[in-house]
């Protein structure tokens, strides 16, 4: 692990250092558990106020930031993306050396670039191309005419089907499953009969999936993953959706089949979205949201609830039914006022 001083961590994240620019910093930690010689950041005001009684030897700030003490400082627009780029490089992610293991079951037709490291028990179909600078974890399993880009990592375990494009620089984590079949099935009087999925799953450019996440090949036509998308763990996308460019997932969403999914679009956690619905580009889905099938979500005002509706309205009807009680309690009372008038006009006159 590189130690590197206070002065080159600015140089790296192109901020501007400030105070004892030669401390060599060592790693990097929370506000609270930083010591003298670690790196911390202050991306919000509760973090300022964190941050004035921490030891770290070195903080990343904003150009805001006023507080006075002990430590070196890193000015930076964007504090948090900065102190992201300097733990990689107080942490560089090591590359095993090239090699196929000899546990490896390569097909006599498949092409494997020299500098690519093949580990324990993987299995490489026919006609597979791995592209140069790939790592394939122990265990993984790829598939006929699967085509792998450049530096592309498969962690241990990920089986990827026949057929399948995965771009360059590509990130997969364990156990994920690539172009199983879609789940698609005919009714035919009173059986189902399986609907053929030929189609494939094309990942682009710098994505990455999740530990155990699933993406189904399309029944025809291709199921894709737009560049720099982010899926979480666990998430499934079902056959034939569109996902667009940099969008991000969090964990346990799914997709129905025929969803698009616009460009920086961002799916909070156990969202789920019915079939052929659209989500627009840069939209906001709040997590646990149900977005019904074919349901337009458009960009903007972010949307939550069940079924999804913008969010003022979805906190407008929170607020409604936490008023529930009272108002159940004030019709009981009415109830009562208006039996007692139905009673006294009932009496008989005297």
């Amino acid at each position: 692990m590189p130690h590197l001083t206070v002065a080159q961590l600015a140089d790296i994240c192109g901020g501007q250092a400030k105070g004892n620019t030669e401390l060599l910093i060592t790693g990097a930690s929370a506000l609270e558990d930083a010591s003298a010689t670690e790196l911390s950041f202050v991306g919000n005001q509760k973090a300022v106020r964190a941050a004035c009684s921490s030891r770290a030897g070195c903080l990343l700030v904003p150009h805001s930031f006023e507080a006075h003490g002990p430590w070196a400082l890193i000015r930076a627009d964007n504090p948090r993306a900065a102190f992201s780029r300097a733990v990689g490089a107080l942490f560089p992610k090591t590359r095993p050396e090239p090699a196929i293991h000899p546990t490896a079951n390569v097909a006599l037709t498949a092409s494997v670039a020299s500098d690519c490291f093949i580990g324990a028990y993987v299995s490489i179909g026919e006609h597979a191309r791995i592209a140069p600078g790939c790592v394939i974890g122990n265990g993984c399993v790829i598939g006929d005419r699967v085509t792998v880009g450049e530096r592309t990592i498969l962690h241990a375990n990920v089986t990827v089907y026949e057929n399948v494009q995965i771009g360059s620089r590509v990130i997969i984590h364990s156990g994920a499953v690539l172009a199983a079949d879609g789940f698609g099935f005919t009714l035919e009087g009173e059986r189902y009969e399986k609907f053929p999925q030929i189609g494939t799953v094309e990942i682009g450019d710098d994505v990455e999936i999740g530990a155990n996440c699933c993406i189904d090949r399309a029944a025809l036509g291709a199921t894709r993953i737009g560049e720099g998308a982010k899926l979480d763990n666990m998430v499934h996308v079902a056959h034939n959706c569109s996902i667009g460019k940099h969008v991000v997932v969090a964990a346990q969403t799914g997709f129905s089949g025929g969803v698009v999914v616009g460009d920086y679009a961002v799916i909070g956690g156990q969202a789920g979205v019915g079939e052929n619905a659209k989500i627009e580009p840069k939209a906001i889905v709040g997590g646990k949201s149900g977005i019904l099938p074919s349901q337009k979500i458009r960009a903007g005002e972010p949307v939550w609830g069940i079924p999804a509706r913008p969010l003022r309205q979805h906190l407008n009807n929170l607020a409604n039914v936490t008023k529930l009680p009272e108002m159940r309690e004030e019709l009981r009372q009415l109830k009562q006022e208006l039996d007692g008038l139905k009673n006294r006009r009932q009496l008989p006159e005297e």
